[in-house]
């Protein structure tokens, strides 16, 4: 036996030092490697962008090119074609996010659905043809939420219901 080692049964315990180990394993981190953005939209020989967006039961083809920033809907103005300010304003969002309003010429095919479908049909598909035209604006899109796809769409009517989920008045006597 040693004199000069302590005569001690306990195990020696390690030095309580709290957020010590949290902090040296941020820095050792490797940089965490992003996956390439899946780009849904196609660009033709002629250089004009193509983007596909859907909502509800609508359906919107969207062409983009580079142009004075007129949109036409079914060969209409945009205003015309949207008389609603909500309706319009989703249609621009994604042009007004990116800062391409008055560079881009937009051309718009859509069927199916109501104005409010239709103008989220119209926002998807021209996310998507922006996205195609330029990857670099993938960052401004995600943030805004404008290459999300909003799948909602109407209930169907179940058997003993009045509608989707509205029961018959029940009378008790």
């Amino acid at each position: 036996m040693s004199t000069d080692a302590p005569q001690n049964d306990m195990p020696e315990m390690p030095e309580l030092t709290i957020g010590s180990d949290a902090v040296e394993a941020t820095d050792a981190a490797p940089a965490v490697a992003r996956v390439a953005p899946t780009i849904r939209g196609k660009v033709d020989r002629f250089g004009v962008c193509w983007g596909t967006g859907r909502r509800k039961t609508a359906v919107a083809r969207v062409r983009v090119k580079d142009g004075s920033g007129q949109i036409t809907v079914n060969g209409r103005p945009m205003t015309q074609y949207f008389p609603l300010i909500t309706d319009q304003h989703a249609v621009l969002a994604v042009l007004k996010a990116t800062s391409m309003l008055e560079k881009v010429e937009v051309i718009i095919q859509v069927e199916g659905g109501g104005s409010t479908g239709q103008s989220g049909a119209c926002k998807l598909g021209i996310a998507r043809a922006l996205q195609a035209k330029n990857p670099e604006l993938h960052p401004i899109l995600t943030e805004g939420s404008y290459l999300t796809r909003d799948d909602r769409k109407v209930e169907r009517k179940k058997y003993g219901h009045k509608k989707a989920r509205r029961s018959f008045q029940f009378s008790k006597r």
